[in-house]
């Protein structure tokens, strides 16, 4: 086994390796490893977490020294029993955890039946608490970012080979060493700068649990039937056959239907519509402008329904099936901790939170989402919680006052914009005053607001005067999101999770404006984040502490979803509300919409 020993001098990070004759652990067993905290990396055959197998594990118990320890090489001499040798300390609570993206290598250490425990210190996560807006918190950038070391990819190590089992065990030595040394050097420098910006606690009470909470579900994953998604994928290019004939037929010729540029020549030279963007590359084609050319022309709007049916074809329909893990029969998502600047979670390898909730095709999609036999889907989503918080944190007596009656707020909102008894509003006037609610809390400006209405921007000026006319409180809090953030350069979460917003104070409008309405809704959108971590972390507690079967599969912006043993459900359902409602004391009560069926979409 290889020794790799890190020295720092003035000019940067030079390596140095030892090499013992006969393949060792030195140090490590359970009962002579005189450690509190303990660094680790782990390298595997590849980036699949559950269907990958570990290559090698690299240590670290003191700054400058790291160990590599290879198990599953293709050409070296491996120690193919070192977990074994390893368990007790990894799962020893004892012990404090260190690494970049843990999440990761506590997932893969399970599939060797190998359950970390201990307090967590990850640097990655680290890294995005104290700059969320930050695109790249992978180790390489961090560890130039604090340490001014530049250490060499993954990809460069790899080369051309397939799999790091096939990387020379000097080379990996090499990298994966160090890999856990840079990690030992960053947690004390990164949690000393926690600490000093006041996120501490936001880390150790919510993100940390949350790697636990996260690594169940993922690894427990969500059943799929892939008998109705081949039903659908007929369905899908049947309908799509149909409306491409429609096409054509408006067109008055065949064409790529997905090519820019041959659509550009059907809408603007042969049509004669009018272009409304220019691009690099001639005249858009995008959402925005196909949208804009339906109300005069009907060729735009069967484009749009097509590009929705086709993106749902091949981005789900025809994806999921390929998806599904052999062993289990499920589908594991990923939920990714920091990729959000406001601190929600985002699922990628399926991204699930983009699936459409309404629409026939979005429920179609849903229903392929099912329980196991005996069991059911339970979904508990947060009741208009942005709202909610919002009332909390403006404190304006309207809306306080209108959840705390538990009155519909849009039908209330609607009454105070056009001066009507509650009784008299008819649903458009709901509609509206919904669309106001919802583009306050996102800062929405005139010009936005009627783009969504399809009113004019005088009109739409008109509905938000008359909003902050009623909402004061509203209109304070708004003025004080935007002066603390010009004054401090961040805004704040009720959870005290910081974003900086240094274009608060940008010489160009149009990105000063961007950074207002990110001063705005960060500290609500934030907080319902926060909220809804705070209670995964104490439903997965409960569901464990009273040994019940139920199981958390997924989290969807403001829904939680749960697999659910037939003779669980009316427990499952009190825990579940109580957690939910009570995560987070606010002015206003926190109301959930709890429902259940077969499949995903029969809950929702």
């Amino acid at each position: 086994m290889k020794q790799f020993s890190l020295f720092k001098n003035n000019e940067g990070t030079e390596v140095e390796q030892t090499e013992s004759e006969t393949p060792s652990i030195p140090h490590i067993t359970h009962s002579t490893l005189p450690i509190i905290e303990l660094s680790f990396d782990i390298e595997a055959t590849g980036k699949n977490p559950l269907s990958d197998s570990v290559v090698g594990i690299a240590l670290c118990k003191e700054k400058g020294k790291a160990y590599y320890v290879p198990i599953r090489h293709v050409h070296n001499t491996n120690i193919p029993d070192a977990l074994n040798i390893l368990k007790g300390v990894l799962e020893d609570e004892s012990i404090s955890k260190i690494g970049h993206n843990l999440k990761y290598d506590i997932l893969i250490l399970r599939q060797e039946g190998i359950h970390v425990k201990g307090r967590l210190y990850d640097t990655m996560l680290a890294s995005y608490l104290l700059n969320p807006n930050k695109p790249d918190h992978s180790l390489e950038d961090t560890a130039l970012q604090y340490l001014f070391h530049k250490k060499k990819s993954f990809t460069e190590i790899l080369g051309k080979r397939h799999s790091f089992s096939e990387v020379p065990v000097d080379e990996a030595t090499q990298y994966a060493a160090e890999d856990a040394e840079l990690a030992m050097e960053l947690k004390d420098i990164l949690f000393e700068k926690l600490k000093a910006e006041g996120l501490e606690d936001l880390y150790f009470d919510m993100e940390m649990p949350l790697i636990y909470v996260l690594t169940d579900m993922e690894e427990i994953g969500v059943k799929i039937n892939k008998e109705r998604l081949e039903e659908l994928s007929k369905e899908l290019d049947s309908y799509l056959g149909m409306i491409e004939s429609r096409i054509y037929n408006i067109a008055g010729e065949s064409f790529n239907i997905n090519s820019p540029q041959q659509l550009q020549k059907i809408l603007f030279e042969k049509l004669a519509l009018k272009p409304l963007k220019k691009t690099k590359t001639g005249y858009s084609t995008g959402i925005d402008v196909l949208e804009e050319l339906s109300k005069i022309h009907e060729l735009p709007a069967e484009i749009l329904n097509y590009r929705t049916l086709y993106k749902l074809k091949t981005t789900y329909v025809d994806a999921l099936p390929k998806l599904i893990d052999k062993k289990t029969g499920r589908i594991h998502t990923s939920f990714n901790q920091t990729v959000t600047a406001t601190g929600r979670l985002s699922s990628s390898e399926p991204n699930l939170q983009n699936i459409p909730i309404r629409g026939e095709w979005g429920t179609k999609i849903r229903e392929v989402f099912i329980a196991e036999k005996e069991n059911i889907l339970i979904s508990a989503d947060y009741s208009q919680i942005e709202l909610r918080i919002l009332a909390h944190i403006s404190g304006d007596e309207g809306l306080v006052d209108a959840f705390n009656r538990d009155i519909d707020i849009h039908t209330t909102t609607a009454a105070e914009l056009f001066n009507t008894p509650k009784e008299s509003v008819t649903e458009e006037m709901r509609r509206i005053a919904k669309t106001v609610n919802f583009g306050v809390v996102y800062g929405i400006s005139p010009f936005g607001l009627s783009e969504s209405l399809n009113i004019t921007p005088k009109e739409a000026a008109i509905y938000i005067e008359q909003y902050f006319k009623k909402h004061e409180g509203v209109k304070n809090y708004m003025d004080s999101a935007i002066k603390m953030a010009r004054e401090k350069g961040y805004v704040k979460t009720l959870m005290g999770r910081k974003r900086p917003i240094p274009e608060i104070n940008s010489h160009n409008a149009n990105i000063r404006q961007q950074a207002e309405r990110f001063a705005i809704n960060t500290p609500i959108q934030g907080t319902a984040a926060d909220l809804i971590k705070i209670a995964m972390i104490n439903i997965w507690k409960k569901l464990k502490g009273k040994n019940l079967k139920t199981r958390m599969i997924l989290q969807i912006h403001d829904e939680l979803l749960f697999e659910v043993p037939e003779t669980e459900i009316e427990t499952a359902k009190k825990l579940i509300r109580y957690e939910m409602e009570n995560a987070l004391s606010l002015s206003v009560p926190l109301k959930v919409d709890i429902s259940w069926g077969k499949n995903w979409a029969e809950a929702h």
